[in-house]
């Protein structure tokens, strides 16, 4: 059945931040605001992937290089651009690499790498953008976090530990900034079909517990888990705040 997508009016015009937008779900993400007539600039270390996006998309698109785990450069980044665009509406924390590991191969080092790439970034993005949001008295920050924590996902303890996290800083920041208007939810998407999963992880044994496990016999897609996203940042989900929503075709 072809994708149709919704209009969400109020989107239209909106300053949106999208983290890890160059490929994957992100990256159906940034189109999906696009779409909409968003005013979007993505984040992502990968260049070549990004500068492409961009120039695809074209329009109110723009693609803005960034090593997230550089933990100091996000706030001095975030502010020259919110002072150039005016503002900021949206945030929409994606960035993240599921890299497998077996427990006995983590090392101080590899662990602080991996909460860097999957969990730092998102609170210190969201401190960034807050005051502006306060300012406005209205706001929206989605946080990325994955089924893969709540089913124990194998091989993984780095990544489930700190998609695990997300969860708690959205309920944190969802309570502080609810009285300024600023609605912050976490989105889990289940197991998605995109280029890294099928060069990397998709194995018969998986697509079979894929299968067995959903209540949808399908594979979700990025365009998907973007349409959820999509309707989480718009007016119309406005009662919406301090939840963690699902987006996994009912594996859970």
């Amino acid at each position: 059945m072809k994708r149709q997508p919704a209009k969400y009016a109020d989107l239209s015009g909106k300053r949106v931040f999208v983290t890890g937008g160059a490929t994957g779900i992100g990256a159906s993400v940034v189109a999906g605001f696009a779409e909409q007539d968003a005013l979007v600039t993505f984040f992502d270390n990968n260049e070549a992937a990004g500068r492409a996006l961009a120039e695809t998309l074209g329009g109110g698109v723009r693609y803005q290089a960034l090593d997230l785990t550089d933990l100091a450069a996000i706030k001095p980044l975030f502010q020259r651009l919110i002072e150039t665009a005016g503002g900021v509406d949206v945030l929409v924390n994606g960035a993240a690499n599921d890299t497998r590991h077996a427990t006995q191969d983590v090392t101080p080092e590899s662990w602080r790498k991996t909460l860097a790439v999957n969990l730092d970034h998102q609170f210190f993005c969201a401190q960034a953008i807050l005051p502006t949001m306060r300012h406005t008295k209205s706001g929206v920050i989605l946080n990325f976090g994955s089924l893969a924590w709540h089913v124990g996902l194998e091989d993984a303890v780095g990544y489930v530990t700190s998609k695990a996290g997300i969860e708690g800083i959205t309920h944190a920041l969802a309570r502080e900034a609810g009285p300024d208007g600023i609605r912050v939810n976490c989105l889990l998407p289940g197991f998605v079909h995109t280029e890294r999963q099928d060069e990397l992880w998709l194995t018969p044994e998986l697509r079979d517990a894929v299968m067995r496990n959903q209540c949808l016999a399908r594979f979700n897609t990025p365009e998907d888990i973007a349409d959820v996203a999509l309707f989480l940042c718009s007016d119309v989900s406005r009662a919406i705040t301090n939840q963690t929503i699902l987006a996994d075709a009912g594996w859970r």
